[in-house]
Formats: structure tokens, sequence, C-alpha cells
């Protein structure tokens, strides 16, 4: 008899999603002639930038060709590639890392799941509050929680987020060893320091513990007193992973391109307590599990390090960063109090009531979809997410209705 893996049937964080499809195709099938604006979800709008474009078209154009043609490559990623990463990345910054500590992948989600499975199921997991579910679900998938019980599964440390500590945490009261942060933060738009974030580094080498960093929003960061990169931080390439995407950076969302660091000290234990490093576990991993990005892409990425990509991708973000700010202008104009929208294209809005009420007031006073908190954990409650991810036209259009609606 086939039998199934049971903490599939914990998992209740798809409720979310189907609740705001339900109410919205709702809402049009009750209001046929007035439009929806979509700001809920984080997927770009803008084209990929031009000279991405070209480069692809040339990869594409090699692969016409018998004497340029290319079969299967490195699952690590090309070496252009990982090279221009290293240096432009994380070398100018002061961060030492090196090409071959840098994994080329498909996608920034599928890593921040998938590197979970190198480590025991015994290991004590840390969560922020509010979360992206995807760091929660895959540990309940691998048997790390118990059942879920007041929005929180047993098992799991949560580490509150909330407007007190501006959205960084407290480090945890009791012992973790497996920490998941996020900066520029997803879903509250919240940034940290170099202090903040050093005092992380230094729990994770005092309890042995290890660090996984989502950075898939750090090209929005425009305070030079955030880093970019944990990998700036002293002591963090024994205690830290990082996480980045072309997605965000430079629109890939339909294109598919990432990377992981993991620094070559970065290190784990076994059952004995002897140190393993975390690089080669990642490696097998990736060389057993994945089959690499495709050529075209990587060229495609590869361009956004020339001149003229750094460029495009700034004017890019900075398009973004600016529906960000009417978007956080309008909002606190209307008294809410709001995190977020400059170093980061996320705007975490306190609603003063159930985050579900002021989504559907949104909704149905506006026509204007936005993300409940509450689908980010318990400390979500009474928020909403508003993403400036859209046109500018369409983040104008969206304000002004808000504002009509609810002044």
């Amino acid at each position: 008899m086939i039998l199934i893996n049971e903490h599939y049937n914990k998992l209740t964080a798809s409720y979310l999603f189907a609740d705001i499809a339900r109410r919205v195709q709702k809402f049009q099938d009750e209001n046929q002639d007035k439009s929806i604006i979509k700001l809920g979800i984080g997927d770009v709008t803008l084209p990929l930038p031009s000279v991405c474009v070209q480069a692809m078209h040339r990869a594409v154009d090699e692969m016409a060709e018998a004497g340029s043609f290319r079969g299967y490559g490195p699952e690590q990623g090309y070496d252009f590639l990982r090279e221009k990463i290293a240096r432009h990345d994380f070398q100018k910054r002061g961060a030492e890392i090196a090409p071959d500590e840098i994994f080329i992948s498909d996608g920034a989600k599928c890593d921040t799941g998938n590197i979970q499975e190198i480590f025991s199921t015994d290991v004590k997991v840390a969560v922020p509050d509010p979360v992206y579910p995807v760091y929660v679900d895959t540990n309940v998938m691998a048997g790390r929680t118990g059942e879920m019980q007041d929005g929180r599964y047993k098992g799991l440390v949560y580490l509150e987020c909330t407007p007190e500590n501006g959205f960084v945490p407290e480090l945890p009261r009791e012992k973790a060893d497996l920490i998941y942060l996020c900066y520029p933060n997803n879903p509250t738009g919240a940034g940290i320091t170099r202090q903040e974030l050093q005092k992380w580094v230094d729990y994770a080498r005092d309890n042995k513990a290890l660090i996984l960093f989502d950075a898939a929003y750090e090209a929005f960061i425009r305070d030079d007193a955030m880093p970019r990169s944990i990998f700036e931080i002293p002591g963090a390439r024994e205690v830290a992973v990082e996480f980045r995407s072309f997605s965000k950076t430079a629109g890939f969302t339909g294109t598919r391109c990432a990377y992981t660091v993991i620094p070559k000290d970065c290190r784990a234990y076994d059952s004995q307590g002897q140190k393993t490093m975390v690089h080669g576990l990642w490696n097998r991993r990736h060389n057993t599990k994945f089959n690499g990005v495709a050529y075209p892409v990587q060229r495609a990425a590869e361009a956004v390090y020339s001149p003229e990509g750094q460029t495009q991708v700034k004017n890019n973000i900075d398009y973004y960063l600016s529906n960000a700010g009417i978007i956080l202008k309008a909002m606190q104009d209307l008294g809410y109090a709001c995190t977020g929208g400059e170093n980061s294209p996320y705007i975490w809005i306190q609603s003063g009531s159930d985050s579900w009420s002021l989504f559907d007031d949104l909704l149905n006073k506006a026509g204007v979809v936005c993300t409940p908190g509450t689908g980010f954990g318990p400390c979500g409650q009474g928020f909403i997410r508003i993403s400036a991810f859209n046109s500018r036209e369409n983040v104008q259009e969206a304000m002004q209705r808000i504002s009509n609606a609810l002044s």
C-alpha cells in the first residue's frame, strides 16, 4: 500500500490566496462594469531591460550554430555569470565571496524551500512572524513541526515582528538552530541595520546556529546604512547562507534566474558534533536534483552587470520605488501608520481593524486588491500589504480610488 507524507495534511497557508481569489471573483461577478486594480502580488510589470533581451537573442543565435551550440551546462552555473556576481554584488562592497561559492538557480523560492532538506529533521527552526509562507510550509512538509494551533505550528520558534521593534525581531529566548531572516522584508517592507544584523550573526556563532538570509529585494535599498548582503557583516561567512534573485532586480519573474551564496567556511555539524561544510552538502544536492538554468537566460542575467544593464535596472527599480512613494504618501495622508515603501516595493499598513475588513473595504469600495496581513502569520493581523509592482497609471488611479472611498 502506497502511503502519503502525512505532514502535507498539516498545511493550511493556501487558504489565504484561495480566499482572496474567491472574494475578487464575487466582486467581479456582481460588478461587471467596474475594473479591478491588483496591488496584491509581488510580480513585476515592466518588460525586461533591453540589454538583457539583446543578450538573450545573441545566446539563442549561438544555439543555432554547430560551432557555438551548448548542451548540458554546469549545474552550479556558468563561470561567466558567477564571476560577474562575485565581483559586482559582493567584492565591490567588501564582502569576500568567490565565484565558486555561488550557485545559479531558477528562483530564490526554490532554494529557500529546498535547502532545509540538507539539515536534520530534528533541528529547531526559527521563523519571523509575519513570514514569507515558503519558509514555514517546507519545514512542515519535512516533518519539523506539529499541528497548527491558533495560527502557529507547534515546534517552530516564532520571531515576532511588530511596530514596537521596528519589525526586526528580538533574539530568540529559546535555542534555535536554523534561523530564517528576510531583509528588506517581505511582507513588512522593513529594513535592518548593520548593528542589528551583527547581533544575529553573533548569536549564530555563539549557538552553533545557521542563518538563511533572504536578500531577494536588496536592489531596492537606497539607505547606505543598510547592508545589501549579510556577508558585509564580520563573521557571517561561517554562519550564513544568502539567497538572491534576478526576478525583482531585473524583472526575471517570467524568465527565472536567481542564485544562492554558500561560503566554503559555512559549517553545520553531524550527530557526533563534528563540523561539516554546508557548501559541499548543497553542491551534492544541486548536482543530484537540479538541471541548471538555460544558457540564454544566464547570458541575459550576465548583461545586468554591464554599464547599460546597471543603468536600465536602476531605472526600473526607481520606477517601482516611485510607485511605492505614491502609495506610502496616499495611505499616510489617510491617517494610516505604514512601514516600507522607501527601501522596499512593499508597503505594510496598519489597518486599525481586522485585516480582512480593510481588504474588503478596498475591494468593494475602490476596486483595489491588496493582501491581508493575517495570511503571513498572527502578527500580521490588523495589517495589509500593498505592492508597488504595477504601472504608474494604475497605482495613481488606485490611490485616487482609495482616497475617495476612505476619506
